[in-house]
Parts: structure tokens; C-alpha cells; sequence
């Protein structure tokens, strides 16, 4: 149902799940634990399979919280459970609140969680492509040091998501990255494919957040094309599905 950061097991008081497809109700396409609000999955299937990832955390579904991602840098602070059914537009979460799970959705991009375990800080980042240029680990770390944790104490884990050997990408994405910093091409390496490149996401989110001063990165190593137990946008377009499930990345506080 799970992988989990070694790392973060280690911390007393925090819980933290980077939710697999397996344990859910759904079906076809989206088998398993599909947990997204945005996908075309029977919404009573989601809302189940979002009440056992919440019940494994030892929260209430209210309790179990994420976004409308919209691939931005933009952070929202958690006190309670949202406030009505519309979800905040934003690609991150940071709470000081204990007993509430924060969670991020991806079905390929970059799962982030984050905690400074002496100042009992939490936080969860959507970072696809875009939203690691454009700064949203950074926002997100911003945010935490808001609530009272130090940039030098948080440990972050990267979980799930795309590989470089599954990431091909086109010249314009490289130009993209390049006209950022040209130190940027140690992510590209040649495809197979004339005027493509495959892409080092992880390699991108690690280089973010060492220049940002976290204390502590563990990459879990999980590619989310090759390995069939997690929901795969890339895949499910290369197989000309209709649709695709996503994934909760889920981190909280024990009160």
C-alpha cells in the first residue's frame, strides 16, 4: 500500500506514507488506490480510497488534506481541515498542526515531504518540471522557517516519481532549462531520438535543495514509468489510455 522514507521512520512522532496503487477499490485504468480528486475515476472509489490512506495515517478524511495543483511555487499554510469543499490552488503544504496529514498528488512528478523534527514543522511539495524551476521547493522551505523551523534542521525525502531513463524530453524543454543556467545541463542526457533528451527530475529536486541548505535528503529511487505498482502519467499516454490515477504523498504530526 506504501513505500516509506527510512529516515523519516526513524523520527519519533511523525508518520508519513508515499501511497502506492495497491489497497484501493477502484478499477480499469485506475486500479488499485487511485487518489485523485481530478481524475475521471467513480468518485465514490476515490473518496474510499481516500478514507483508508487517511485511516492509515490515523486521521479522519477531513483531516487528510491536499490541493488543487496548478504546477506553481505557491504554498499554503494548514491550521484545520479546508475550510468547504474547494480545495486551495497551490503545489505545496506546510503545517505546525498536529493530527492533520498534508499530502501532495502526482502521478509522475516529484513527491517532496519535508519535516524539521526538533521545531515540529511539516511540509509536502508537488514538484513536476515546472514547479522545481520556477521555486516551489523553495517556497515551500520559506514557508516552514514562517512557522519556526530552520533551513539547517529540515530533512526532506523525495519519493516517487519519473527517472531519467523513462523522462525523454524535446530541445525546447532544454532551452527552457538552459536559458535558466547553463550549469542545468548536467540533467540532460542524449536520447535515442535526434533533438531529444532525458531528463534527471530527481537530480534537479536534489541540486534545489542542497543550494537551499536542507540538513538531509533521502531519495527513496522509485521510478514511477517503470515500476507497475504506481500510476504513471507518461505510461498512460504511451499506452493511449483516456485517463490516469494519482498518488497521495501524505506527512503529519502525531499530537
Amino acid at each position: 500500500m506504501l513505500v516509506s522514507s527510512d529516515v523519516m521512520s526513524a523520527i519519533p512522532g511523525l508518520r508519513h506514507a508515499f501511497f502506492t496503487r495497491e489497497g484501493g477499490v477502484s478499477d480499469g485504468i485506475y486500479a488499485g488506490l487511485n487518489g485523485g480528486l481530478g481524475s475521471s475515476d467513480a468518485p465514490e472509489n476515490v473518496r474510499e480510497n481516500r478514507r483508508r490512506m487517511a485511516a492509515h495515517l490515523g486521521v479522519t478524511p477531513e483531516q487528510f488534506l491536499s490541493l488543487h495543483q496548478i504546477h506553481s511555487p505557491d504554498v499554503v499554510v494548514a491550521a484545520g481541515p479546508w475550510d468547504g469543499p474547494v480545495r486551495p490552488k497551490a503545489d505545496a503544504i506546510v503545517t505546525a498542526t498536529p493530527n492533520l496529514a498534508i499530502g501532495v498528488t502526482t502521478a509522475d512528478c516529484g513527491p517532496i515531504l519535508f519535516v524539521d523534527p526538533d521545531k515540529r514543522v511539516i511540509g509536502a511539495a508537488h514538484a513536476g518540471w515546472k514547479g522545481a524551476l520556477t521555486g516551489v521547493l523553495e517556497s515551500t522551505l520559506q514557508a516552514m522557517e514562517e512557522l519556526g523551523a530552520e533551513r539547517g534542521q529540515i530533512i526532506a525525502a523525495i519519493g516517487p516519481l519519473i527517472r531519467q531513463p523513462s523522462y525523454e524530453v524535446g530541445a525546447e524543454f532544454v532551452t527552457r532549462f538552459l536559458d535558466d543556467d547553463a550549469e542545468h545541463a548536467r540533467f540532460f542526457l542524449p536520447s535515442t531520438r535526434d533533438g531529444h533528451a532525458m531528463f534527471d527530475l530527481a537530480g534537479f529536486i536534489r541540486m534545489r535543495l542542497e543550494r537551499a541548505g536542507v540538513l538531509l535528503i533521502d531519495d527513496l529511487g522509485l521510478d514511477t514509468y517503470a515500476d507497475e505498482r504506481f500510476f504513471s502519467y507518461r505510461r498512460s499516454v504511451h499506452r493511449n489510455e483516456p485517463d490516469y490515477g494519482r498518488h497521495v504523498h501524505a506527512i503529519m504530526l502525531e499530537g
